[in-house]
């Protein structure tokens, strides 16, 4: 990772992903007209739409001067060259045995053609074509509000060489032996054996543990955790490409390709649509011996509310997630989270806050007196955090938080001492205080074990050469947690399962606080896949936020990342992102795939019973073809006009307070 505001290296070319500064060989000349530019990308995204309203309009130009031949011409053969790609499309779905709605499009493009209705013909291929640009438009709308995978692995290593000068190298040249520096809260490039006498790392995103861990020279550091308040040297004990984090990611393309793709909702009515629409204009066609009643069936029966009323609805339903926060990178996902029957839950940034914070003070007792503790615990608090005013350890910025919500005022320290990754010893308001790991403060005072839990983690402090007592630190529980679990089970989401790489004890306190009773721990990301798949009651989805958990984001049927803290390496293999630090979007996230769901159903039965009704009234030769294609966009106006309720709606319901 370059560091913010560093320059590149002589003759290194800028790594894809990063923005060149001025004067930089990444400049790229001023863009002209933005609407010109928008206007472009737009055609090469959609190229068949807007050829096809090209056509249409020349067409009707042409109609216009009189010149009907040329138009019929020029209007039959363009349709007739779409349904020819269409075809071989088509014929390559059947197959791999997916019927789906192209083929009743494809024989109503093909009829009107046969029988000279070619305006007919032209309206078909740009609703076909229009159907399919909304759904992509959808998908990158979502997508293109997502950070790369790239933007969070490290691109760059500081290795030392001759004379300790440091290098930025690419990762991809670091060796094994190559002696690295990693500066204060960056990412360790490659998997690394540390050289400085300790480090303390953040791993919460690659193990699920939240307290930082204590390492001390000669351990292996994984790439991907996160250094603390002070840079180390390491010695690279693996490429990037056989480190930790790459192995990762190869694990997460391994799930994805493994899931089984989602079939579009319309298609799913595709085969007794076409089958009664081809029946329809069958029978009008023996019974007036006129192959127009055919053509004239079809284009009626068209089905343009089956390949818009889904697209304009999951338009309208990712577009409302995206107001609130929760990005859905393609249509299917909706349908996904409309069914979903179990969720899936880390627990560390997940179902709790990821970050430590004070559970209690436990005050050491007098010396032989039994009368009760030597100090008052808000004292032994308010001295802590004055001193770790002047500490860089990771626990610093919680424990004089935790002094500031008790209306704690700090007091002035006049010296001060880091012993990096121990503590820190100060004089604060006339008294030595030492704050820190258990070693430090028995260095300086007597000392007694705390009283501690899985899942907690001690801070002692010592007050003018005695021991005062500990600090004790915890990962809590999210506070709206067990409402969001009451949310998505009236929901309809009835299974919820902790899979962690934490302690069984504390998975265990974790999930009795939240609610959910099935728990697994201890979890390698190749155990949290399997145990996905594993999981009945489907479809399932994944709720995670770290790098560890973007294999089974990915394997899960949905993947929900945690984004607005979590690695992007979980918000790139997940399929919805949620980008604020609120759990309870992921209740919301399955609301409004149930209501998106609901909306589109409504709008396709609807497009089907008018599409019906017009068919029947066709058969009669009463709806000639352009009439019919007129009278279709009509339907296709109330399919779309339905379809942006998805807009709004989509709540959750609080619970009843008892």
């Amino acid at each position: 990772m370059m560091p913010r505001g560093r320059t590149l290296p002589k003759g290194q070319p800028t790594p894809p992903g990063v923005i060149a500064g001025p004067g930089t060989a990444g400049d790229s000349p001023a863009p002209g007209d933005p609407l010109l530019a928008r206007m472009q990308a737009r055609v090469r995204l959609y190229p068949l739409v807007f050829l096809t309203c090209l056509v249409l309009a020349a067409t009707l130009g042409l109609l216009l001067a009189g010149r009907e031949e040329p138009a019929r011409l020029g209007a039959s053969a363009y349709a007739a060259l779409v349904a020819m790609f269409r075809a071989v499309a088509m014929i390559r779905s059947l197959r791999e045995g997916r019927w789906g709605i192209d083929v009743l499009a494809l024989m109503a493009i093909a009829s009107t053609v046969a029988v000279g209705e070619y305006l007919a013909a032209l309206v078909v291929i740009l609703m076909l074509a229009g159907g399919e640009a909304l759904e992509t438009f959808a998908q990158g709308r979502a997508v293109r509000e997502l950070r790369s995978l790239l933007d969070r692995a490290p691109r760059y290593a500081h290795r030392e060489t001759d004379g300790s000068i440091l290098e930025d190298t690419p990762i991809g040249e670091v060796l094994p032996g190559d002696i690295l520096v990693v500066r204060p809260s960056e990412l360790v490039p490659v998997d690394s054996e540390l050289l400085s006498a300790a480090a303390s790392m953040d791993e919460s995103s690659l193990t699920g543990e939240s307290l930082p861990v204590e390492r001390v020279r000669g351990d292996l550091l994984l790439s991907g955790s996160v250094n603390g308040e002070a840079a180390i040297r390491v010695r690279a004990a693996a490429t990037a490409a056989d480190s930790q984090y790459s192995r990762i990611i190869a694990l997460v393309e391994e799930a994805s390709s493994s899931r089984a793709p989602v079939v579009r909702l319309a298609d799913r009515y595709a085969v007794p649509f076409t089958a009664l629409a081809v029946a329809m204009a069958a029978t009008a066609w023996i019974l007036s011996s006129d192959p127009v009643r055919f053509a004239q069936v079809l284009v009626v029966a068209t089905p343009c509310p089956l390949l818009i009323a889904a697209p304009v609805a999951f338009l309208a339903g990712t577009s409302q997630a995206a107001r609130k926060g929760i990005i859905i990178k393609n249509t299917g996902t909706l349908e996904q989270l409309a069914r979903a029957r179990t969720a899936v839950f880390d627990k560390t940034g997940t179902l709790t806050s990821g970050r430590p914070v004070l559970d209690t003070v436990q005050a050491a007792p007098a010396a032989g007196s039994g009368a009760g503790p030597a100090f008052d615990p808000a004292r032994i608090l308010q001295l802590a955090a004055s001193a770790e005013q002047y500490s860089s350890h990771v626990l610093a910025a919680s424990v004089i938080e935790a002094a500031a919500k008790r209306n704690l005022e700090l007091l002035p320290v006049t010296e001060a001492t880091e012993h990096a990754t121990h503590g820190v010893q100060a004089v604060c308001g006339g008294d030595t205080v030492v704050v820190g790991k258990a070693g430090l403060v028995k260095a300086a005072a007597g000392f007694r074990d705390a009283s501690i839990r899985s899942g907690q983690l001690a801070v002692h402090v010592a007050i003018n050469g005695t021991y005062a007592g500990a600090l004790i630190m915890k990962d809590p529980l999210r506070d709206n947690a067990v409402e969001t679990l009451g949310q998505l089970q009236r929901l309809g989401v009835r299974h919820t399962v902790l899979l962690t790489g934490d302690a069984g004890a504390t998975a265990a306190h974790i999930a009795r606080e939240a609610g959910i009773t099935r728990v697994q721990a201890d979890c390698l990301p190749e155990d949290k896949v399997q145990a996905v798949a594993a999981v009945r009651e489907r479809p399932v989805i994944m709720v995670g936020d770290g790098v560890n958990d973007a294999p089974v984001l990915a394997a899960a049927d949905v993947g929900i990342a945690m984004g607005a803290k979590g690695a992007t390496a979980a918000s790139e293999s997940a399929d919805v992102v949620v980008m604020l630090d609120d759990l309870s979007r992921v209740a919301l996230a399955v609301a409004i795939g149930q209501r998106t769901m609901s909306v589109a159903l409504v709008s396709i039965w609807t497009g089907i019973g008018l599409s019906v009704g017009l068919m029947a009234v066709a058969m009669t030769g009463y709806i000639p073809a352009v009439t019919g294609a007129l009278l279709q966009e009509l339907v296709d106006l109330a399919t779309i006009l339905n379809g942006l309720r998805a807009l709004r709606g989509a709540t959750v319901r609080p619970s009843t307070p008892a």
